[in-house]
């Protein structure tokens, strides 16, 4: 949790808020809610799987993006490097969130 409240802050390295908590992070969350969607589905289950779905990988994903956005605000490396995190991060997770 603490390292949670640090991604949200901000106050993670860039690339450790990049590649551990989006790119790593967001495709666990992700799959593993995609893959519950699809089994609460088969059971009839319609609205526990949509909270599974989307009420766990939504909040994570926006987590996720505002603290890779906030990371790349206090990043000493090349400003290229920080926007392309940002960019990249914002549509990994925008596709992770619709499908």
């Amino acid at each position: 949790m603490k390292n949670l409240m640090a991604l949200w802050r901000g106050d993670l390295p860039l690339r450790s808020a990049v590649w551990t908590w989006a790119v790593f992070g967001g495709l666990l969350v992700n799959v593993t809610t995609s893959l519950l969607f699809l089994v609460l589905l088969t059971f009839d289950q319609s609205w526990p799987a949509l909270i599974v779905g989307y009420g766990l990988s939504v909040p994570y994903n926006i987590v996720a993006t505002v603290g890779v956005w906030r990371s790349a605000a206090r990043h000493d490396g090349p400003g290229t490097e920080a926007d392309l995190a940002r960019g990249a991060t914002l549509i990994l997770m925008t596709v992770l969130s619709l499908t």
